[in-house]
């Protein structure tokens, strides 16, 4: 996809700090780091989220995810490792081609991803249920 800025840097045409690639995925570092090391990691063929990418592939671009976590490990020191991947807008997408972040973390850096809730009487047991039912089907 032209216009895609992950298509482009898979196809080598814009720039991007390569780290690691294989016959279909790529691992680069992320011009807007949480902290130095981050990297995305991305199928060369463009599919938008999670869901679109064959079983295959994500399983392609985990074995290579854990790569990178171990080499910011064992060079940039991480004393932890996240990784996250945002689907859609809601989810905080901003660039519409799947995408791994491998995120180099430290004690006291002051990263705090969620806040935490808890369920309400008996919603725990009610939403368990209608995920299980939906599950059931797919």
């Amino acid at each position: 996809m032209s216009s895609c800025i992950f298509c482009q840097i898979a196809a080598g045409q814009a720039k991007a700090e390569w780290l690691l690639e294989t016959e279909r995925v790529l691992a680069f570092l992320d011009i807007a780091p949480v902290h130095y090391g981050h990297t995305l990691v991305i199928p060369k063929q463009h599919f938008e989220t999670f869901f679109d990418l064959p079983d295959d592939l994500w399983l392609e671009m985990g074995q290579v995810s854990r790569k990178i976590g171990l080499a910011l490990r064992r060079k940039l020191y991480a004393q932890g490792i996240n990784l996250g991947m945002n689907n859609f807008p809601a989810a905080g997408q901003v660039v519409f081609h799947a995408h791994l972040h491998v995120i180099p973390r430290y004690n006291d850096d002051g990263l705090h991803l969620f806040p935490q809730g808890s369920y309400q009487g008996q919603d725990l047991a009610s939403v368990g249920r209608q995920l299980r039912e939906v599950l059931a089907d797919l």
